[in-house]
């Protein structure tokens, strides 16, 4: 009888760490716009716009938009285009609160932007692929606008990696004495939430330019 229940115990916990690490691998689509809602808001505004793969911001005024779920540690992948001197930024850990106002005041942000275009370019840290305003990237592998750029963007235990275009191009550590050094050099310095979500919704941004989003998918880690 012993050995029966004990088998029987050693089978469940087999099938648990089984049916945890499937859910590990499982991918979520968020190429719908059904995913997705206004920050601080249950709807969406028309100007963001489904495509058959993905969608678009296709005039200013459409807002920042985040997933209805939150994430702590996961993967996300997507690809983006921008418009010609365009500009918009992928963000994760937002949190919505009476003390944010934005989702930039408390997500760290993966900078989109036409850096031939775009006057931001000229800011070291505020080039496409950066952790913006506060780590460049360590080489440039952004295209031009008009073509589609593939992102990988990787959370886990604090661990964040920027990969654009099949390369790492940032790499950090949430909360690490250098993360707090250069948050203290960073517009950011005086928003106490920044970065320190511990989890929160994904956000793309609207920042008053047409930007196209496909193939956007995220599994957690």
């Amino acid at each position: 009888m012993q050995m029966r229940t004990l088998t029987t115990l050693l089978l469940l916990l087999c099938f648990s760490a089984a049916t945890m690490a499937q859910k590990k691998d499982r991918w979520e689509n968020l190429s719908s716009l059904n995913a997705w809602r206004n920050f601080k808001s249950p709807t969406i505004n028309a100007q963001w716009k489904q495509n058959p793969k993905g969608f678009m911001l296709s005039d200013a005024g459409g807002g920042d938009i985040i997933t209805k779920n939150q994430y702590e540690n996961f993967e996300l992948q997507l690809e983006w285009k921008i418009s010609p001197n365009g500009n918009s930024g992928i963000f994760f850990h937002v949190v919505e609160s009476d003390d944010v106002k934005y989702v930039w005041q408390s997500g760290p942000e993966m900078q989109i932007l036409d850096n031939e275009g775009h006057p931001d370019a000229k800011i070291k840290t505020h080039r496409a692929g950066d952790n913006y305003d506060l780590q460049s990237c360590m080489v440039e592998t952004v295209k031009p606008a008009g073509q589609w750029n593939k992102v990988k963007l990787i959370v886990n235990k604090g661990k964040v990696e920027h990969w654009l275009n099949g390369v790492k191009v940032i790499e950090y550590q949430l909360g690490s004495p250098e993360w707090e050094e250069l948050y203290k050099k960073s517009k950011f310095k005086d928003m106490p939430l920044y970065g320190r979500g511990g989890k929160g919704h994904i956000a793309l941004q609207d920042h008053g330019d047409v930007v196209w989003f496909r193939n956007i998918r995220i599994r957690r880690l």
